[in-house]
């Protein structure tokens, strides 16, 4: 069954506005622009006729999206959308050290070496693991035909490669910023991105709604 995927990445929090390293283990709240980010993207996008929500397992992706939980959609948690965990360096601040580390991690993993992680952190190989599970559900034969995903992202963009059938190491392909959209489709075979990177829903003041 055809199906359109409305993927977004969770509003801004204060640990995105000072650069502190999130990851899976920081279930963090919405700052005031995370929340005028997530009202922006409800206004653009209400009228969409969603059969289902996906999330995350952490507040901040529930957060972005609770106006459209609150109206009755079906929605459900998955781990397989948490982000990807960064072990030690979660909560801290991005010091010239751990950038150096981030650095290295990455040119790693572009290269196609995607076992390495941070100590006590998680793989791409890891992320893509549990993410499997969410794909699942999602070519699932049901009725669902509107998808609407809250999640993080460098989760994000390993679930684009996974949709799109991309190797990992080409991740870094999918930028992102704060209540970004990615639209998708799936034709019941294959999945095809028409909607990339829209952040379009930030451009307009409120007032004009």
């Amino acid at each position: 069954m055809n199906k359109t995927i409305y993927i977004i990445r969770h509003g801004e929090t204060d640990l995105n506005k000072l650069g502190i390293v999130q990851g899976r283990g920081m279930d963090t709240s919405l700052n005031q622009k995370g929340k005028e980010q997530a009202e922006a993207f409800y206004r653009a996008y209400k009228h969409i006729p969603f059969d289902k929500i996906y999330t995350s397992t952490l507040k901040r992706t529930h957060q972005t999206v609770h106006k459209f939980i609150d109206s009755n959609i079906p929605w459900v948690q998955y781990p397989g959308l948490d982000e990807l965990g960064w072990g030690i360096h979660e909560g801290k601040e991005n010091t010239e050290m751990i950038s150096v580390e981030f650095h290295e991690l990455i040119n790693k993993w572009r290269a196609g070496e995607l076992h390495h992680k941070i100590e006590r952190g998680e793989s791409p190989l890891d992320v893509k693991e549990r993410q499997l599970i969410v794909l699942e559900h999602l070519i699932e034969d049901n009725d669902d035909q509107n998808i609407l995903i809250c999640m993080h992202g460098r989760a994000m963009r390993l679930f684009l490669c996974l949709l799109t059938d991309r190797p990992l190491s080409e991740m870094d392909s999918f930028p992102h910023s704060n209540t970004t959209l990615y639209k998708v489709e799936f034709d019941g075979e294959k999945f095809h991105i028409v909607d990339f990177n829209n952040t379009s829903h930030l451009n307009y003041p409120f007032d004009q709604f």
